[in-house]
């Protein structure tokens, strides 16, 4: 399998929300850094095991899916342009606290950079288009009134621009 089979691999994997799987596709000593919420999580189990990741978004967005929209290899790192969507359906635990299920639908643009050793991740990041910042969102949903910030995280619109000055993001073919 080339680079960027393994990695279209996992993604099938994580939308079938298949957490023994998911865990398989990582060296043993892997690191993911979400760096939207701040948060590294290390080792297959416990609560920064790997499969927590999978367990938590497929609980707070149960028909989350990964729109994949293009792939870069440079020798063992690859790179991933794609959309988290779904429906926040379930309370989504992050470091400022829970968000509780808002019903919204989310299409989150982002980019996930993989790192591999011998056909397995060793390292994966993920990267939010705009600050990535989860604190606008939950100060909206406690405070009704700030909703304009947090709807460019639970339901960005593609015309707006994003917090802190951010250019919205365009679907590439």
């Amino acid at each position: 399998m080339t680079n960027e089979q393994i990695i279209r691999n996992a993604y099938e994997v994580a939308e079938k929300v298949d957490v023994k799987g998911w865990v398989e596709c990582f060296t043993p000593d892997w690191t993911f850094t979400d760096m939207s919420i701040g948060v590294t999580y290390r080792g297959p189990d416990g609560p920064t095991g790997v499969g927590k990741t999978v367990e938590v978004y497929a609980k707070a967005f149960p028909d989350m899916h990964r729109e994949l929209y293009r792939f870069f290899n440079v020798g063992d790192v690859v790179v991933v342009e794609l959309a988290l969507q779904g429906t926040h359906k379930g309370p989504l635990p992050t470091p400022m606290g829970i968000i509780p299920p808002t019903g919204k639908r989310m299409d989150a643009p982002c980019c996930d950079v993989f790192r591999l050793v011998n056909g397995k991740i060793q390292s994966f990041q993920l990267l939010s288009v705009g600050n990535g910042d989860l604190r606008p969102a939950r100060r909206a949903l406690e405070h009704p009134g700030r909703e304009s910030r947090a709807r460019n995280f639970i339901e960005p619109r593609r015309s707006e621009p994003l917090p802190r000055g951010g250019r919205p993001c365009r679907r590439l073919p």
